[in-house]
């Protein structure tokens, strides 16, 4: 857990003024549907920060900052990768050509992405929707 966490200013000043509106209408997104635990951590070796959702000892997904770069990462579990390939052509080929290039792990494919701009959200939303029912109305 950070001892302080980033100020807008700050990530503003790390990731740039789009990539923050970026961010921002991201965070939005996921708040207007779950109500979680929202973490801050350091990044590791490839990121600043870490922003985690996660709820009863599950984490939904995450966003990572670095310098002007934003990361959205989704784990998707067995159950999550059949319903996504018995319908991943309602998904965008960016979706799809990530889902195909993520590594495989133990717990799950870990799917990262570097948003630039909005047009994935609906497909973000969508995977979250497969991972946990929103809880927010």
């Amino acid at each position: 857990m950070l001892d302080v966490i980033p100020s807008r200013e700050e990530m503003k000043a790390l990731v740039g003024e789009s990539l923050y509106d970026v961010w921002s209408q991201l965070t939005a997104c996921i708040d207007a549907k779950y109500d979680m635990e929202r973490i801050w951590n350091k990044g590791g070796k490839a990121w600043k920060y870490e922003y985690k959702y996660r709820r009863g000892g599950k984490t939904l997904c995450a966003l990572y900052a670095r310098e002007n770069c934003v990361g959205f990462m989704v784990i998707l579990g067995k159950e999550e990768r059949l319903k996504f390939e018995a319908d991943r052509e309602a998904y965008a080929d960016e979706i799809q050509r990530i889902y195909d290039k993520s590594q495989t792990y133990h717990d799950g494919k870990w799917m990262m992405f570097e948003p630039k701009d909005t047009l994935l959200f609906d497909d973000f939303i969508k995977l979250l929707f497969m991972k946990r029912k929103p809880n927010r109305k």
